[in-house]
């Protein structure tokens, strides 16, 4: 496929016309469909703009028997060869108006459906830089421009149905007190009465003018819960509740099992000021779908700014020793108190996993790049470093 530069028509030399453009709903991906009258194609986009996954859809005038080089070379979107096409006399031009984008849950791909049917899918594993195209309904054979569709549609249909009905479920009101009564009852269970609640911490990260971008604005939220200490324990907790609502990105790229990694919450231990403690989490909240990645037990991830901005820092230059995070889904790894058990909570039939959050230092995140988490902990575990910032 061309590259993210608008395309011209060999023909007529006027520039490719989009038919549909969406910003996915985490401000990271973009989708649209493009057709310069001779071909139409779809094509999903990272935040700078550049062509991650592509996916061939429709000609419109008839197929030679084997590759148009000329418009390849050209920077074109290619005409399918007749021998792969289900319309090797081409079929007419797609109506806009016919057209729909369903993103899937996680952001990192989405769907085009016509009149309500599947048309092409880009999932996140679509990648043009590797040969790896998306998923065309009007393909019959697989081509270095699309794979057809009807060869995965048994997985893809239940999945843009199920992403269908969770954004629905997002805008209906009530839906987000629905998901953040659940989560605190669990976390009154398992860690006592609340303190101290901040809504939406991740506002900030989000950028300015997502709205003005078509950009869903309010996704995902995430709001923070504090649990002081009490008898038998010393610390308070802070925990993130609204993560665990959508699926992170990118899991199903590294594990068959995604539903056990694919929801989490974070928390931190702490027996500093809950205030500044909490600071962390606006950073962290929207990390996974704001960079299309995910968070697993074991990752290390560096703060954004200066070290003497991180907030679990003292508040002098020289305490700047801090400069990132280890995440532990079993905090016990490391010297400290017993930790408590969140495990229990589920949602949509999906595990929720909290991951702890432990400051490191910037020498301590290369050593863990280096010779791995598990390395570093046993490191930090003879060292007596607790879990338990304090």
């Amino acid at each position: 496929m061309r590259s993210g530069a608008p395309s011209r028509d060999g023909g007529t030399g006027t520039a490719a016309k989009v038919l549909l453009a969406e910003t996915s709903p985490y401000g990271s991906r973009r989708l649209t469909v493009e057709t310069d009258g001779v071909t139409t194609a779809a094509y999903l986009r990272d935040a700078q703009d550049g062509v991650i996954g592509a996916s061939w859809i429709a000609n419109h005038q008839p197929a030679a028997p084997g590759l148009d080089l000329s418009r390849l070379n050209a920077g074109l979107t290619p005409v399918m060869p007749a021998g792969r096409t289900r319309h090797p006399d081409g079929r007419p031009a797609l109506d806009p108006r016919s057209l729909e984008i369903v993103w899937f849950e996680e952001g990192d791909g989405a769907a085009v459906l016509e009149s309500g049917e599947p048309l092409c899918v880009i999932p996140a594993w679509s990648d043009m830089s590797r040969g790896i195209p998306g998923y065309s309904r009007d393909v019959n054979a697989q081509s270095p421009f699309a794979f057809p569709l009807e060869q995965e549609i048994a997985e893809f249909s239940p999945r843009i149905q199920q992403a269908r009905a969770f954004w629905e479920w997002c805008r209906q009101e009530g839906a987000w007190a629905e998901f953040q009564q659940s989560v605190l009852g669990h976390l009154l269970n398992r860690l006592g009465p609340g303190g101290h609640y901040w809504h939406d911490v991740g506002r900030q990260f989000r950028g300015p003018g997502a709205a003005q971008k078509g950009e869903r604005a309010n996704a995902p939220v995430v709001s923070v819960s504090e649990r002081p200490a009490r008898t038998g324990r010393d610390f308070s907790v802070l925990s993130t509740l609204g993560m665990s609502r959508q699926r992170m990105p990118t899991v199903e790229l590294y594990e068959d099992d995604v539903s056990h990694y694919a929801r989490i919450e974070l928390a931190v231990a702490s027996t500093l000021p809950s205030q500044r403690v909490g600071s962390i989490f606006p950073w962290l909240a929207q990390y996974p779908w704001r960079s299309v990645t995910w968070f697993a037990p074991g990752d290390v991830v560096k703060w954004y700014h200066e070290a003497k901005t991180f907030p679990l820092n003292g508040p002098d230059a020289e305490d700047a020793r801090w400069a990132g995070v280890l995440l532990l889904d079993d905090p016990s790894r490391l010297a400290g108190p017993p930790a408590p058990d969140l495990t229990g909570f589920t949602f949509d039939g999906d595990p929720v996993r909290w991951l702890w959050l432990v400051p490191i230092t910037d020498e301590e995140r290369r050593y863990a790049k280096a010779e791995g988490s598990n390395a570093l902990v046993r490191r930090l575990r003879g060292e007596g470093r607790s879990w338990v910032v304090s």
